[in-house]
């Protein structure tokens, strides 16, 4: 996903007009600062006075990842080479970090594997789950408001499998879910509007049908519980550069929920998933566990960073971040309202916190040039067409008062545009 690059001459938050010690919701975020409990996990990442609300594209750089990529570089493979496989602990680390994943999802140990893209392991999950679907399966459901890598990898799976691929809006799934479905693969949060599905309610649906339910939470780990063992998920896959703070294209994960692991039969059988892989056999026999959803040689550097980057969790529970990431966009939603011009812009993010995410949409005409110059002014989000503002919230560092000076430059910005531009019907209310 593309982030927007930030511009070196930026105009900070600090020059900005109207100084925030003035404003009275800059002074109720400043007491929302003191009061929380998570403002002091803001120090173990490395920040700047930007307004960065893109940590749904790119998380911010945790401060214990380059010295320890340092004593990788250096030591484990500059030193050790090839002994680090064992000595420094490479070989296992898909597993050992998909064991520190696993609690921010909802999941035990043993169950989430970490190597590969998010494209690679969707595909693995669509046709691993339609290997182990019931006979007599014709179709998959996909969201139809999904990421289009998704739905791009749904059809090549689907062609290879015999298999038709059905669009459907996540919310009519369980309606639509027929005998004859396979799996669906549904985002757990929108990647345009930031809204929430109901993972629990389509899970349980889906099996009613007798069909598999396989979700992709690169919106929602790390942003809020998923509970995915205690709602029977199948499969389920996830990038790790986003909420989770790995760094840009660190590697993606797979779950496989425990009962379905000695059935899973992964389409891409690579050396690393083999029951003994240095034998070298020319037959296949899958790893146990886990270990089957491997393929080829781990990107150790990218692993290891991320293994790093997850200190920043330490102490820190998902429920404390759930409650953060709904004050902080309720707090921005309400911000905006104070700042920004009626009609101006209109929230397609809900409101109602059991359908949000960690993110604010906002739709407002000319959204590609009101971001530009949002990041030119030191507020960083992203733009996506035609019209939407996209403001991600991470609660591990951002604060009430860098939300309530987004919303106030983005009420400049929008207050400079011109009165003859087409307006967006409503207001952020």
């Amino acid at each position: 996903m593309s982030e927007s690059p930030e511009d070196p001459g930026s105009v900070r938050p600090a020059q900005a007009s109207a100084a925030a010690e003035d404003r009275e919701h800059a002074l109720h975020a400043r007491e929302l600062d003191a009061a929380d409990p998570l403002a002091a996990i803001r120090d173990r990442f490395t920040l700047d006075d930007t307004v960065y609300l893109d940590g749904n594209s790119l998380g911010a750089l945790p401060r214990a990842v380059p010295d320890r990529l340092a004593e990788v570089v250096a030591r484990e493979w500059g030193e050790l080479r090839i002994r680090s496989w064992s000595e420094s602990g490479w070989w296992a680390a898909p597993e050992r970090i998909g064991d520190r994943i696993a609690p921010l999802v909802g999941a035990a140990p043993g169950r989430i594997v970490v190597g590969d893209s998010t494209s690679v392991n969707v595909f693995k999950a669509v046709v691993g789950g339609v290997r182990m679907a019931g006979k007599g399966c014709t179709e998959i459901l996909v969201d139809a408001t999904t990421f289009p890598t998704d739905g791009y990898i749904a059809r090549s799976a689907a062609r290879m499998t015999g298999l038709a691929v059905r669009p459907v809006e996540p919310a009519r799934i369980a309606d639509e879910v027929t005998e004859r479905t396979a799996l669906a693969l549904v985002n757990h949060v929108d990647y345009r509007t930031g809204r929430l599905n109901d993972l629990p309610g389509i899970t349980a649906a889906l099996h009613s049908a007798g069909a598999l339910a396989v979700w992709d939470l690169c919106h929602s780990a790390g942003a809020l519980p998923v509970g995915l063992d205690a709602h029977g998920v199948d499969l389920a896959v996830g990038c790790t550069y986003k909420y989770l703070n790995g760094g840009p294209g660190s590697p993606a994960y797979l779950y496989v929920r425990e009962s379905l692991q000695e059935r899973f039969d992964s389409p891409l059988p690579g050396w690393n998933s083999h029951a003994e892989p240095f034998a070298m056999d020319p037959g296949y026999a899958p790893a146990e566990g886990i270990v089957r959803g491997r393929v080829g040689t781990p990107d150790i550097l990218s692993l290891l960073a991320l293994e790093a980057a997850l200190d920043a969790w330490d102490g820190v529970s998902i429920e404390a971040v759930r409650t953060k990431s709904l004050a902080l966009t309720d707090y921005f939603l309400d911000c905006v309202n104070a700042y920004a011009p009626p009609g101006r812009v209109r929230s397609v993010t809900p409101y109602d916190h059991s359908r949000r995410g960690s993110q604010v949409s906002l739709e407002s005409a000319r959204a590609g040039e009101v971001m530009t110059e949002l990041i030119r002014r030191g507020v960083v989000g992203d733009f996506r067409e035609p019209d939407v503002l996209r403001f991600g919230f991470t609660p591990l560092y951002t604060s009430f008062a860098e939300a309530e000076r987004a919303a106030w430059v983005l009420g400049e910005v929008l207050r400079a545009l011109p009165e003859e531009e087409p307006e967006a019907a409503g207001t952020a209310g």
